[in-house]
């Protein structure tokens, strides 16, 4: 099941958007505005943002921009009538990932949800939990300033818990996270698990690596229980 928050003041618009999304069994969130589109993308996680531009007390660019630079990669398709190729820099420049012209097909923007769903955004370089922030490029994680020593595979370890926003993550997810189709030994996921939270504990994060049985990690700022 796909969910979407679409952010579109035309209301007549969203609505056969929204209509068209569940015929096609996606979830759909709806914002009228740029600060209740901010307020749905800071409580619920997204596959997959439809953007408008013009929009009413922020507009979809500094929407766009303020999502970006908290570190969230959802990906972003932004919906607009200007179809100048400066505009449309503009917006990618911000941090979209498509752009779809008005008006549109509806089966097109379905086909271009569909494709961005199951990626992350690659117009992110920053991601953050709790007090510790990865940089993507270069790989660089750090917490009150300090650096997290993570090997590379660590670190792509910790990047992929991170980008999960707290969500539990299966081994096997992790594992073809981490490594791909050359998936190690057994037990190198368990060494690699090991090593990060010694090094989150070493650079003083508030952040814990915990495990939840017969599910898999997921990061928290609370204190464990029990």
């Amino acid at each position: 099941m796909i969910r979407v928050l679409l952010v579109e003041d035309d209301l007549g618009l969203a609505g056969n958007i929204l209509d068209y999304l569940e015929l096609e069994d996606m979830v759909c969130d709806h914002a009228a505005n740029g600060m209740a589109a901010l307020h749905f993308q800071q409580t619920h996680r997204y596959q997959v943002i439809i953007l408008d531009i013009n929009l009413p007390q922020m507009n979809g660019l500094s929407v766009c921009e303020h999502i970006r630079n908290e570190g969230d990669d959802t990906p972003i398709i932004m919906l607009t009538a200007r179809d100048k190729l400066e505009d449309k820099l503009v917006g990618f420049e911000k941090g979209a990932d498509d752009y779809l012209i008005k008006p549109f097909a509806m089966a097109e923007l379905v086909a271009r949800v569909s494709a961005l769903a199951n990626r992350r955004s690659s117009q992110v370089n920053q991601l953050t939990f709790g007090n510790v922030i990865l940089t993507v490029n270069p790989e660089v994680a750090m917490a009150n300033g300090v650096a997290i020593k993570l090997s590379p595979t660590t670190y792509r370890l910790l990047k992929h818990l991170v980008r999960a926003g707290g969500e539990c993550v299966s081994r096997a997810t992790l594992v073809e996270a981490v490594w791909g189709e050359d998936a190690p030994e057994s037990n190198a996921l368990k060494v690699h698990i090991h090593h990060l939270r010694k090094a989150l504990t070493q650079a003083n994060a508030n952040v814990q690596l915990l495990s939840r049985p017969n599910s898999g990690f997921y990061l928290s700022t609370e204190p464990a229980h029990g």
